[in-house]
């Protein structure tokens, strides 16, 4: 099992920036699949991107070109900079990590963060 704690979110305007990171520890942080999952209150919640461990990286449509997911193994810690940030972004953003190289789902994810707030007014 591997403990994530999510920090960095926040209230910003539209067009303005924010950047959330989690850190991990517990299993080996760099064999994971690491993604970003954000939920709304009465929405599933939905993928906004994963890293492998190879680096490759999935965008949802939604946030293609604007988000930007990343890791550093040294320090057991994946990233997300938020750019062009909309007000339909606003959500409580989850980091997840999964022993599967393909994962995308919440269901192949199983450690989860508690979740932080971003908040983007129009």
């Amino acid at each position: 099992q591997v403990q994530l704690v999510e920090s960095g979110g926040g209230l910003v305007q539209a067009g303005g920036s924010l950047s959330v990171s989690c850190a991990a520890s517990g299993r080996t942080f760099s064999t994971d699949t690491m993604a970003w999952f954000r939920q709304t209150p009465g929405k599933e919640r939905e993928i906004v991107a994963t890293i492998s461990r190879d680096g490759s990286t999935y965008y949802a449509d939604s946030v293609k070109g604007r988000f930007s997911i990343s890791r550093t193994n040294a320090k057991n810690t994946v990233y997300l900079q938020m750019n062009s940030l909309k007000p339909e972004d606003t959500a409580v953003y989850y980091c997840a990590a999964s022993p599967r190289f393909f994962a995308t789902t919440p269901t192949d994810f199983t450690s989860w963060g508690q979740g932080t707030q971003v908040t983007v007014s129009s």
